[in-house]
């Protein structure tokens, strides 16, 4: 069974910094792309970062250059940097991954249970 989980958010101020992180455990034999989504009170869930496993990387406009998303292969982790953190990042944070669990299973997205981001004016 894969889990992800997540870990780093909390409460900071605007102008601030978080970095969180996704770690994947279980029964693993390849992830491919991993990614960070996030949803705010009343809003549907939306795409913040994602990376392939040959660190090719995507932003969603609202974040680029002010976020950074990385991956640790060795670890099975994935981080978002967060700079420059606004009032309007606030959400739950949720880390994503498509994973192989042995040679002859095929692919599957894993969701982490999320974590919150509060950013205060």
């Amino acid at each position: 069974q894969v889990q992800l989980v997540e870990s780093g958010g909390g409460l900071v101020q605007a102008g601030g910094s978080l970095r969180l992180s996704c770690a994947a455990s279980g029964t693993i034999f390849r992830i491919n792309t991993m990614g960070w989504y996030r949803q705010a009170p009343g809003k549907q869930r939306e795409l913040v970062a994602i990376i392939t496993n040959d660190d090719r990387t995507n932003y969603a406009d609202s974040v680029q250059g002010r976020f950074t998303i990385s991956r640790d292969n060795a670890k099975n982790t994935v981080y978002l940097q967060m700079n420059s953190l606004k009032p309007e990042d606030t959400a739950v944070y949720y880390c994503n991954a498509d994973i192989m669990a042995s040679r002859f299973a095929a692919a599957r997205w894993y969701w982490g249970q999320g974590t919150q981001v509060t950013v205060s004016s």
